[in-house]
C-alpha cells in the first residue's frame, strides 16, 4: 500500500459543517484529531469543513478523510455522496446507508421489514396529515414520543401524555423542523450498543435525571450515568447484541455505528435509531464502550481508519 508521508498516513479529520449540531461536531472532531495525533506514524490535519468551501477534498496527498459530522449534511448522506463522486477514501457508512439511518422513518421501515422490533409510529410529511392524526394514534396507547425525522442528538424530541398534547407537539415539531413522526412510547431501560467492524461493544445502560436522554443529558449534565454490566441475564444480553448487529447489517452500515434501544419490561429490545456517526466527545458513548473493551480513543480511531483502508484499491 503506497502512503505519501514518510512511512505513514496523512489523515484529514473533517468536522463542523452546517446545522444545529455544528458545535457538537467541532467538539467531536477535536477529540478525534487529538487522539490520532498520539499516533507517531500519522500526519493529522484538523479541518472545519464548510460545504461552500470544499477545497480540502481536492488535496491528493490525503490518504483517508475521517468524517466527524453530526446533522443532516454531514451525517445524512450528502457529504458521503460528494466523497464517493470524487472517489475518496472516507470513514464510516456510504451515502445510501447514511441516508437510510438519518431518516428515522426510512430506518424504521427497513427494521420492520427485517422483523427487528421497533416502536410503532406515524409519519407526518404534509401539513394536512396533522388534521386526522388523532385517529391514527388511538391504537398506540396514551404516551407518545414526537421527533423530527431528520435530526440527531435528540434535537426537537418531546415526550407527552394524551392525544391532544401529541397533536400539539407534532404541530410544533412540523412547524420547526418539517417532516416529523409520532412514536409509541415504550416504557423500559435506555441502552445503547456500539458496533465496530461488525462486532458489538459492551452494552451501556443510560440513567439520567432528565425525562429521557436528551441534548442536555448528552452534552451538559455531568450527573448522567453510563453503566456497564447492569444486564446480567445472558439470554437478554444475547438478544440485545443480536438485535443491534442485525439492525446494523439491515441498513448496510460499515466500519462503526451506534444502535440506541429501549429494553422493555418484558425483555424485548426495541431499536429506536441507528447513529452512523455517533459522538466522540468526553460524554460520548462509543468511546466509553470501546474503553470498556480495552481500547483507548487513539486505538478506536485508528481501528476506524484501518477499516476504511481495507476499501483502498
Amino acid at each position: 500500500m503506497d502512503f505519501n508521508t514518510s512511512g505513514g498516513l496523512k489523515i484529514a479529520v473533517l468536522m463542523g459543517a452546517v446545522g444545529s449540531e455544528r458545535q457538537v461536531s467541532l467538539a467531536s472532531g477535536k477529540c478525534v484529531a487529538d487522539a490520532l495525533k498520539k499516533k507517531p506514524d500519522l500526519e493529522v490535519i484538523s479541518h472545519d469543513f464548510l460545504p461552500d468551501k470544499p477545497w480540502i477534498l481536492d488535496d491528493k496527498s490525503i490518504d483517508v478523510f475521517f468524517l466527524v459530522f453530526h446533522g443532516e449534511f454531514g451525517e445524512g448522506g450528502d457529504m458521503q455522496e460528494i466523497c464517493e463522486r470524487k472517489k475518496l477514501l472516507f470513514t464510516g457508512c456510504n451515502s445510501k446507508s447514511s441516508r437510510l439511518a438519518f431518516d428515522k422513518m426510512a430506518c424504521k421501515k427497513l427494521l420492520e421489514k427485517a422483523k427487528i422490533p421497533t416502536p410503532q409510529a406515524v409519519e407526518i410529511r404534509k401539513y394536512q396529515q396533522l388534521a386526522d392524526i388523532e385517529s391514527s394514534l388511538k391504537t398506540m396507547g396514551e404516551k407518545f414520543v414526537i421527533k423530527p425525522i431528520r435530526q440527531g442528538s435528540s434535537v426537537g424530541i418531546q415526550i407527552v401524555n394524551g392525544l391532544d398534547k401529541a397533536k400539539t407537539a407534532a404541530e410544533e415539531c412540523f412547524d420547526q423542523f418539517g417532516d416529523c413522526m409520532v412514536e409509541k412510547f415504550i416504557k423500559g431501560r435506555e441502552i445503547t450498543v456500539g458496533i465496530l467492524e461488525n462486532q458489538t461493544l459492551p452494552v451501556i445502560e443510560i440513567k439520567t435525571a432528565h425525562q429521557f436522554y436528551d441534548y442536555d443529558a448528552k452534552y451538559n449534565d455531568d450527573t448522567t450515568q453510563y453503566l456497564f454490566d447492569t444486564i446480567t441475564d445472558e439470554q437478554t444480553l444475547n438478544r440485545i447484541n443480536d438485535t443491534a448487529l442485525r439492525s446494523f447489517k439491515a441498513l448496510g452500515c460499515r466500519d462503526f455505528s451506534r444502535v440506541d434501544l429501549i429494553l422493555s419490561d418484558d425483555g424485548t429490545p426495541y431499536v429506536i435509531e441507528i447513529n452512523t456517526i455517533p459522538g466522540f466527545t468526553t460524554h460520548s458513548l462509543l468511546p466509553k464502550a470501546a474503553a470498556k473493551a480495552g481500547m483507548d480513543m487513539s486505538q478506536l480511531c485508528f481501528r476506524i481508519i484501518q477499516a476504511a483502508l481495507k476499501r483502498k484499491p
